[in-house]
């Protein structure tokens, strides 16, 4: 039996894409070419790493099992190749970050053109995900995380806190008024995140304290949705700032009982796992965001 890095990485494109016709376009290879080279692999074990039908793949035992052992070969394996490469100075390889939708759209997106022209070596995977996602099982390096921080297995980076704005558009305002107290808020069109519970306490000064609990009438899972149904006039939403200045500037949106606002700042942190070296690549892409956030 003789195994070597590429089929091991083909055998982790198939397990992370779900099909081969992804796996395939992932690695730019045939779909009937991965179903042949994860057959050899098979063989070479001597075992079914996945039973495959028609309509979906799942892991064996010793398929997952397997899975577990392929990535820390190929991670050491990357470690080797970063540790080569530093010693020429040249940050270079995969950095897979994922961030939310609004976090990723704002925060990062304008500035990956620039990043790619100062990190040619370095190749990015972007991915959103709108509720915390697990590192390792996504395969991600680092994620930029809005919020207080509950897992300590992780090693956090502070990036610059932003204050939240209740906000609508004129259109809704002029239909619908100005809320002048928390009562009067109650009676409006309220967006709102179906989870985390914590995403619903906005930063107002009110009698009953500076933080004020809402039930939303209109509930999504991600802030780029609020942002998007705000501009549309269809309720008020509690939005991060970095999301809403050029909108605000414009006019596009107001903010909403500023009288009330806090001097609340959400957190905004870039993590990764306690028990990972920093590379220079993540190194390099948290100072460069750091440094234009």
């Amino acid at each position: 039996m003789s195994l070597n890095s590429d089929a091991l990485r083909l055998f982790l494109a198939v397990v992370d894409a779900g099909t081969m016709s992804a796996a395939a376009e992932m690695l730019g290879q045939t779909a009937s070419g991965v179903s042949r080279g994860l057959s050899r692999l098979e063989e070479d074990l001597g075992v079914t790493l996945l039973t495959r039908t028609t309509r979906r793949m799942e892991l064996t035992e010793e398929g997952a099992l397997f899975l577990q052992k392929a990535r820390g070969i190929v991670a050491s394996l990357e470690e080797a190749e970063e540790c080569m490469r530093m010693v020429h100075q040249q940050p270079a390889g995969r950095l897979r970050v994922d961030a939310s939708a609004p976090v990723m759209l704002h925060c990062v997106v304008p500035h990956v053109a620039e990043f790619r022209r100062a990190y040619p070596a370095i190749t990015l995977e972007l991915t959103s995900n709108d509720r915390i996602v697990d590192l390792m099982e996504h395969r991600s390096d680092v994620a930029l995380r809005a919020g207080p921080l509950t897992d300590s297995t992780l090693h956090a980076r502070p990036l610059r806190p932003a204050p939240r704005w209740l906000l609508a558009s004129p259109d809704y305002i002029a239909r619908r008024g100005e809320p002048k107290d928390v009562d009067e808020l109650l009676q409006h069109e309220l967006l709102g995140f179906t989870q985390p519970e914590s995403l619903n306490v906005w930063p107002l000064r009110h009698a009953g304290g500076s933080s004020f609990a809402i039930t939303p009438t209109l509930a999504t899972s991600s802030g780029e949705t609020q942002y998007q149904l705000a501009l549309r006039g269809v309720g008020i939403a509690c939005l991060s700032d970095f999301m809403v200045r050029d909108e605000l500037a414009d006019g596009r949106l107001v903010k909403v009982m500023e009288h009330a606002y806090t001097d609340y700042l959400q957190p905004l942190n870039a993590v990764y796992y306690r028990n990972t070296q920093l590379s220079r690549r993540i190194a390099c892409f948290l100072d460069f965001i750091a440094a234009r956030m």
